[in-house]
């Protein structure tokens, strides 16, 4: 018999949203519709309405209260395997404690820098394991909420990172960077290399020679945001911007320089719009699918039971997406239009970073990252969806809040590490920009609106 998860995350009165899917929206409780639809009307509040109809107030402020709960902790469902759920507080502690103290006591101690690198692991280690003891799941629970518990652990060890780095001057950071990777001393930004020269030079070899791994770069990554995103509006939006984007920090960053047919034929047309096109396939594929799961111990064949645990590693269930529709208030669509702007200024770090503090394209720091801010944007973008269409929802989920934190400390580290750089700014640019962010955004969304 299949039980529910009574050691974590699951809330007082949790029962009415037992049968919401790991995938879908706070607001999907057995009681409420699911993601996709629209937001459900703000209930209207009038003077003294709670006044003699106090059960209908309390009921209200559960509601709220429990949409919250939904997404930034999520219960698990239909538990198979107890063993993985259940509470291991006493033996997790145990075994921590005789791994490090084990290492401790048998490692050679003879060099500093791995001294330091030991301490640092040591650090980052215990941190993750009480993030699997104390934080929250979040909106997903596949393949395991512990995944995402420790997935949040990282992005906070990263802010408290980036809040550390903000404290120290340029070279102290670069210093830091060598110790980690000594080559890069050995590496600089070529600021006399030339971009997008020789554009009338429209050859099939000159074509081919730029499709490389960064195209496939591009069309992957398009996928993966079509997949979180689910708005083709929203999408195109954000493909149109980041070009308009690179016009604009041209004169700050030169590789942003490129040819028209390589950005708008290259970039927007093909690896953009492939991989837009490729990412709602999947989801509507996803949305289509009969989501019915039977217990591990039901499954008598080897080969069933393998199947089945290669299926924890997809989602439980998959609900469409409906960010606006014809009747949505301003304030919604001022919402997206943030996530837009919001979007560009986390592509935008991704460049600045590796310019200001000189690290190649293919360099693992920077390799990381963009694994780390794919992998922690997923669950940020859920909890904003759900704060955005359900009027339940009165706060932004924690992960969500961690990652704009995120996005503005690396915008500040930026900023004051690249003054020289920034100094060479052109206000009117930035202005303009921003005004345009606005309008295309509002256009692109209300045309598919409209579309659909």
């Amino acid at each position: 018999m299949k039980k529910r998860s009574n050691s974590r995350g699951t809330p007082p009165g949790g029962e009415a949203a037992a049968n919401i899917s790991g995938d879908q929206s706070a607001a999907s409780a057995a009681k409420y519709k699911s993601g996709a639809s629209s937001a459900p009307a703000t209930p209207t509040k009038r003077s003294g309405s709670n006044k003699g109809n106090g059960g209908n107030g309390n009921k209200q402020k559960e509601e709220i209260a429990q949409t919250f709960v939904i997404v930034n902790e999520r219960p698990v469902d239909d538990i198979s395997l107890d063993f993985f759920y259940k509470p291991h507080t006493i033996t997790l502690l145990a075994v921590s404690v005789l791994a490090v103290m084990y290492t401790a006591f048998v490692r050679n101690e003879a060099n500093l820098d791995d001294n330091l690198w030991a301490g640092l692991l040591c650090i980052v280690f215990f941190f993750l394991i009480v993030s699997v003891i104390a934080f929250p799941n979040g909106p997903f629970t596949r393949p395991h909420p512990a995944v995402w518990r420790i997935l949040f652990g990282c992005s906070v060890l990263y802010l408290l990172m980036l809040q550390f780095l903000m404290f120290q001057n340029y070279s102290t950071i670069r210093n830091i960077f060598y110790w980690l990777d000594p080559k890069l001393k050995n590496f600089h930004i070529d600021m006399e290399k030339e971009y997008g020269v020789n554009c009338s030079d429209i050859s099939w070899d000159r074509v081919k020679g730029h499709l490389d791994v960064f195209a496939w770069g591009h069309f992957l990554g398009w996928a993966f945001k079509a997949i979180l995103i689910r708005h083709m509006g929203i999408l195109w939006a954000i493909s149109v911007m980041w070009e308009i984007t690179e016009i604009t920090f041209a004169h700050l960053l030169p590789n942003f320089i490129e040819c028209w047919w390589d950005a708008l034929i290259l970039d927007v047309i093909i690896c953009n719009g492939l991989g837009i096109w490729m990412g709602l396939k999947i989801c509507k594929i996803l949305e289509m699918r009969e989501y019915k799961w039977a217990s591990i111990k039901d499954i008598s064949t080897t080969t069933g039971k393998i199947k089945r645990a290669m299926l924890q590693f997809t989602p439980e269930s998959w609900s469409a997406i409906r960010w606006l529709d014809p009747k949505s208030t301003a304030m919604r669509f001022a919402a997206v239009i943030q996530l837009v702007i919001f979007w560009q200024v986390t592509e935008l770090n991704t460049f600045f970073l590796k310019h200001i503090f000189e690290m190649p394209p293919d360099h693992f720091i920077v390799i990381g990252r963009l694994i780390f801010i794919g992998l922690f944007v997923a669950p940020s973008v859920r909890q904003y969806y759900v704060y955005v269409t359900d009027t339940r929802c009165k706060r932004v989920g924690t992960q969500c809040w961690v990652y704009g934190a995120i996005m503005v400390s690396e915008a500040i580290l930026c900023i004051k590490n690249g003054k020289e750089l920034f100094e060479r700014t052109q206000a009117i640019n930035i202005v303009l920009w921003l005004t345009v962010q606005v309008l295309i955004s509002v256009a692109f969304v209300y045309v598919a609106v409209l579309w659909q």
